[in-house]
């Protein structure tokens, strides 16, 4: 379990949050190339996040661009994608950012929302989704 610190309108507070690595298969939108990667996953995070590189290597192309607040609270700008994602035999196409390259890759929620799955923090783990919001 890792602890984070942040700022509220409050104030500084500490957390101690279940966070936890987990694989995850993207392919290019034609089906010909897939990458394999361990991404964190991050509730906090609207978008899965992937390095430039691999993305470019997998063949994904920008098709615009997103401004992001990053966890420090700076915002950036960053192109976006589309691939597919394959997670637990659920499968999605889905949105892709094209991160720093060296950073680590992000799951997030657009991503896990779409493939129908949650995080369970008790067991560092994602399960189905067994109910939704309409």
């Amino acid at each position: 379990m890792e602890r984070y610190a942040f700022e509220t309108p409050l104030g500084r507070e500490a957390r101690d949050l279940g966070v936890f690595n987990w694989p995850i298969r993207l392919d290019s939108m034609d089906g010909q190339r897939s990458l394999e990667i361990e991404a964190m996953v991050d509730t906090g995070a609207s978008y899965t996040i992937v390095p430039a590189h691999q993305l470019k290597n997998l063949g994904v192309s920008p098709i615009d661009k997103i401004s992001l607040v990053l966890a420090d609270g700076r915002s950036a700008e960053y192109d976006i994608g589309e691939a597919r994602a394959t997670i637990n035999g659920r499968s999605i196409p889905t949105l892709v950012v094209f991160g720093e390259d060296g950073a680590r890759a992000l799951l997030g929620a657009y991503t896990l929302e779409g493939l129908r799955l949650v995080v369970d923090p008790a067991h560092g783990r994602l399960v189905p989704a067994t109910t939704a919001w309409a």
